[in-house]
């Protein structure tokens, strides 16, 4: 009986041990959302679906660069809780529909702007205070200890709000709130009944003229709702009561109609149950978080790298209704017919890893992005180049499109329409449109023309690759000669005395005077950065760009020079994206995010490998200053996967990831239901930085990169590491 009563308890004690470790290893414990709070990362810490429609999220209500997302680490004020957010982006907009629970009346003032409102009634809060996880946020005000709880669904905004015994219970929702550029210019909002609340919200800004619907459902009756304006006609502000203690708030929102937000709202959820809610959108994250499962001896690591792979998927954001409507580039009602529409492509940044990144662990969303894109073109005659909320921006420079909708067919996703997607990335690449007129005719853009002219030449000579490839595998020789020719301009560009390349004048002269250090944020020949960063955009021919040099002797040497200038950027008005620098390589920002694989071509894969390590480790933290520039939409994140998964995508349309230097031990990568693409390293370490040799499928790798095929089809990407380089491999 003794050894009975034994089994059973030791039984229980190993059940609940197990039950621990698999609550311990949800990939979800491993995830931060303030990690990119801090510093320049400009990511918001609030509830999200992925890739959902709804961002819900405290905002500080401080206007500022570092308040992008509209929360900075270092700000301890609340100015409410609002529905649509961007992650990590250089330019403030969105914060729509804001609410802010209080315990006081509230009263308006006759004259007040909406700031000064808000400095009224706004929150105070300590980190201490704070949770935060996927889908879900907490925080408790110290100002009036009202605890505060947000969830999402893929389409909705869930609050949850405890209020003390002492004092009013109010909520006040804030459509004249705005952060940096936004503006609202007419708001509305109406009592249907003790329970429901609709409304809507039209503002300038980034977006040009966005237009927000919502419904919002309560879970207790109104005792009372007033409304009244904070900073002028076009900023509505209600306050509604409550005498119930604990308050639940649903939020539906849409571009197009109340309707169609009270639709999204009813179909998402139709009961109050908040940690079911909470359970939902963790294993939603789970779900996806689970297509790439690495092994570390590092828990550090994993926070860094699954909060990475987080952040990879929260932009782009759904912006079609249930229906399939959303609110179209000239405000008109459009309909996604069989797809999802999605809205946020932040393409100068995440055409370069992160939409590569899609095509091997969420092929179904890169095809709705294509057909995302290509809606975009359907309705103006060009492809998005930084589209948001319905509004092209034109924001940042080149036509980056054309790369996900290049990689899209050359690697066989999708069943959209091929002719089509040609058809738009030439009509995109002829467009005369940001000296795009210039290129065409002279072959170069004139920098007494064209500001930023060097930047955005080799940007386009970038997409004019991508066309050129896509024309090749459809037939179209006529057109594939052409781009092939035109994607060689970056020539026009390099100066062989000073080996940079260089604004050039109609004449035919360069621009004076030059330092390749100096940078003037958008009044210079580059795009945030200066020479010495742009040097190497040329991914799509690294070849080509060797020969300028005299080969790769010298190019090399050009190279290693780039990571030891001792002041890698001057100017008064250099952009503050010149982040994250190693010598002038500047990692916190995109242009140079394939440039530490350059040695790859050159016969000198340990300092791919010694960069790429330095920058790993350096470069990103598991600290709310994590990240050393702005996340921009996931592609700073989107590298750190692939970089510490060991391959990276420098020229994404041809198929190849050149090789650096794994930092996890494992990793499974699911490419498809049912198949993996496993990447081993069991001696990866900070210190093992070096490949001694690699082995795909148990051959020997003799080729510095691996193909998109590779992985696309299963198998085992093995490397030996060492603390000490192999100059001989891939010799």
């Amino acid at each position: 009986m003794i050894k009975y009563i034994f089994f059973i308890v030791l039984s229980a004690m190993l059940a609940i041990s197990c039950s621990r470790k698999a609550e311990i290893q949800k990939l979800t414990d491993f995830v931060d959302p303030f990690i990119g709070t801090g510093y320049h990362g400009h990511t918001f810490p609030g509830a999200a679906w992925p890739f959902g429609q709804v961002q819900l999220s405290p905002d500080n209500g401080t206007e500022g660069w570092d308040w992008c997302s509209g929360y900075h680490y270092s700000d301890s004020i609340l100015a409410g809780f609002s529905h649509l957010h961007l992650s990590g982006t250089g330019i403030g907009d969105l914060a729509d529909i804001s609410f802010l629970p209080v315990t006081v009346p509230v009263v308006f003032n006759s004259g007040e702007s909406n700031a000064d409102f808000v400095k009224r009634y706004c929150g105070k809060y300590r980190h201490e205070d704070e949770t935060a996880t996927p889908g879900y946020y907490s925080v408790t005000l110290k100002n009036n200890g009202v605890k505060a709880e947000l969830s999402v669904t893929e389409r909705i905004g869930l609050h949850r709000y405890i209020f003390p015994k002492d004092g009013e219970k109010n909520i006040i929702i804030n459509l004249g709130f705005a952060i940096n550029w936004d503006k609202p210019y007419k708001t509305d909002i109406r009592l249907v009944d003790d329970y429901l609340i609709t409304g809507s919200r039209l503002s300038n800004g980034w977006a040009e003229d966005q237009h927000v619907y919502f419904a919002v459902r309560f879970s207790e009756p109104l005792t009372n709702m007033s409304v009244g304006n904070a900073g002028g006609a076009d900023r509505s502000v209600a306050v509604a009561s409550f005498s119930a203690a604990t308050v639940m708030v649903k939020v539906g929102i849409s571009s197009v109609s109340v309707e169609n937000a009270l639709a999204n709202l009813d179909s998402s959820m139709q009961n109050w149950d908040f940690e079911a809610t909470r359970l939902a959108a963790s294993d939603a994250w789970e779900k996806e978080l689970s297509k790439i499962k690495i092994t570390s001896s590092d828990n550090d690591q994993k926070k860094i790298f699954y909060t990475s792979l987080y952040h990879t998927m929260i932009a782009p954001a759904l912006f079609s209704d249930m229906n399939g409507e959303f609110k179209g580039l000239g405000g008109d009602v459009q309909k996604a017919e069989g797809y999802k529409r999605y809205t946020v492509f932040s393409l100068w940044d995440t055409y370069r890893a992160l939409h590569p990144l899609y095509t091997i662990v969420d092929r179904t969303r890169v095809n709705d992005m294509v057909k995302s894109m290509l809606d975009h073109y359907k309705q103006c005659g060009i492809l998005p180049v930084w589209e948001l909320e319905g509004n092209e921006t034109f924001c940042m420079v080149g036509n980056h499109s054309i790369s996900v909708i290049a990689e899209a067919i050359m690697k066989d996703i999708g069943d959209f329409d091929r002719n089509l997607a040609f058809e738009a990335m030439k009509a995109t690449s002829l467009h005369d449109r940001d000296g795009m007129g210039l290129y065409d005719k002279l072959g170069f853009m004139p920098a007494d023309k064209v500001s930023q002219s060097v930047a955005k030449s080799l940007e386009v000579a970038v997409d004019d690759w991508a066309v050129a490839a896509v024309a090749q595998k459809l037939g179209k020789t006529a057109d594939a000669e052409y781009f092939f020719k035109r994607s060689e301009s970056y020539r026009e560009y390099f100066d062989k005395e000073t080996g940079f390349m260089r604004g050039k004048l109609t004449s035919g002269k360069w621009t004076e005077p030059f330092d390749p250090v100096f940078s003037q944020h958008g009044g210079s020949d580059y795009t945030e950065g200066n020479a010495w960063q742009y040097i190497w955009i040329v991914p799509h021919n690294v070849d080509g760009l060797m020969s300028l040099f005299g080969g790769k002797e010298p190019f090399a040497k050009k190279l290693e020079q780039l990571f030891k200038v001792e002041q890698g950027v001057s100017g008064e008005h250099a952009s503050p994206d010149i982040s994250g620098l190693i010598g002038a390589y500047a990692h916190g920002n995109e242009p140079g995010h394939h440039t530490v694989f350059l040695f790859n071509f050159c016969g000198m894969p340990w300092r791919t490998q010694e960069l790429n390590r330095q920058i790993q480790t350096t470069m990103y933290t598991s600290a709310p200053d994590g990240l050393c520039g702005n996340e921009d939409c996931g592609q700073m994140s989107a590298w750190y996967v692939f970089s510490a998964l060991g391959f990276y995508p420098v020229n994404p349309s041809d198929m190849k990831y050149q090789i650096g230097s794994p930092i996890v031990q494992e990793a499974r990568i699911e490419v498809s239901p049912g198949k993996y693409f496993t990447v081993l390293a069991p001696a990866a370490s900070v210190v093992n930085k070096y490949i001694q040799e690699v082995k795909l499928n148990g051959e020997t790798l003799k080729k510095s990169y691996i193909m998109h095929n590779d992985i696309m089809k299963g198998g085992t990407l093995e490397f030996t590491m060492g603390a000490e380089p192999n100059r001989s491999l891939f010799q």
